[in-house]
């Protein structure tokens, strides 16, 4: 059986830098935060439709990583975190995140103990805006019943924090 990994929390807490670290001491692969590729592609004036669609194309892949035998996958953000961003934007969020049920075997929620930095695709750079980002992650995470560990601390120490985290759970 495939064992998924999801890196989850607000943005600028170093998913994307710990993702690929992680894949290459564990084996298996990444898959990269479908988000930022869309927000690449079509800007950051998100709809509700838009935040759906990033969730689908997230899923995709996650569960194409699957079929194909990865193991374990080590995911950049999952639709629980898109769920989190429509909290964040709209206050509400689509049906369809609260129906979805691939939830990952483990979440490693990223602490917001580093600084945030503008990258022309991020948009909750304020400490309140980080402080609520956060706290919505958790809870989304509590609300759920996955099993998660908090990740926190600076350069190496991050990275190790997200490996014992791992090994822990295994």
């Amino acid at each position: 059986m495939t064992r998924t990994i999801c890196l989850h929390g607000p943005e600028s807490t170093g998913k994307s830098t710990i993702a690929p670290r992680l894949a290459a001491r564990l084996g298996g692969a990444v898959i990269d935060e479908y988000g930022r590729t869309y927000a690449e592609a079509n800007g950051i004036e998100f709809t509700m439709d838009d935040l759906v669609a990033i969730a689908k194309g997230h899923d995709e892949r996650t569960r194409a990583a699957i079929q194909r035998g990865v193991d374990p996958v080590i995911l950049d953000t999952d639709p629980l975190m898109t769920a989190v961003w429509a909290d964040m934007l709209f206050g509400h969020r689509d049906p369809w995140f609260d129906a979805w049920t691939g939830t990952a075997d483990l979440y490693l929620l990223f602490d917001i103990d580093l600084p945030w930095i503008e990258d022309g695709t991020r948009m909750f750079g304020q400490a309140v805006e980080r402080r609520r980002f956060f706290d919505l992650s958790r809870a989304e995470l509590e609300r759920r019943g996955v099993r998660w560990a908090l990740v926190s601390g600076q350069g190496e120490a991050r990275f190790r924090s997200a490996l014992t985290a791992v090994e822990d759970a295994a």
